[in-house]
């Protein structure tokens, strides 16, 4: 991992087919920074980063809506956003949700996440999030920006992971 340089500003921006890479790094990289120790260790032997990329070549193929933090020529924060869904039994309570909001742990408190957030959401947009439940750190953030906890909650079988929904 290479450090962070102050003096060099990151850009927010769309995410484009040749960001599958740098999205997948992200996202991979991330999962593991926050869930290595609430997953179990074979979680990690089919949740590789060839399994990310795939994932990503799909998504930004099919022309899922991405928006990317860059430092540099590194994608270093990605962040998706779309219609409420139904997750488990819980039925959408907003028509928006944030979808995946994940920055680099060498680039976290510098602003990232915030930005990522206010492009896609804009301050005060009535939204929903669903997070991890011992995700103390995210919880916190999105408590920061009025998402509150309204009592819903899912357990992801195939993960084994709860997440409580968060609203504004």
């Amino acid at each position: 991992m290479t450090s962070m340089r102050p003096d060099v500003p990151y850009v927010i921006r769309p995410a484009k087919a040749g960001d599958v890479a740098g999205c997948a790094y992200v996202h991979h990289t991330s999962w593991f920074e926050t869930y290595a120790t609430l997953l179990p260790a074979a979680h990690w032997e089919t949740d590789t980063l060839e399994s990310r990329t795939a994932r990503w070549h799909r998504w930004l193929d099919g022309g899922a809506l991405v928006t990317v933090a860059e430092r540099g020529e590194r994608i270093i924060g990605i962040a998706i956003d779309g219609a409420g869904r139904k997750v488990g039994e819980n039925e959408p309570v907003r028509e928006r949700e944030l979808y995946s909001l994940y920055v680099l742990a060498d680039h976290h408190g510098t602003g990232v996440g915030q930005a990522l957030l206010e492009t896609v959401l804009a301050p005060r947009t009535p939204a929903q999030v669903w997070v991890a439940e011992e995700n103390k750190r995210a919880r916190r953030f999105y408590e920061r920006n009025e998402f509150l906890p309204d009592g819903a909650r899912h357990v992801d079988e195939r993960l084994g992971l709860a997440e409580v929904r968060h609203v504004r």
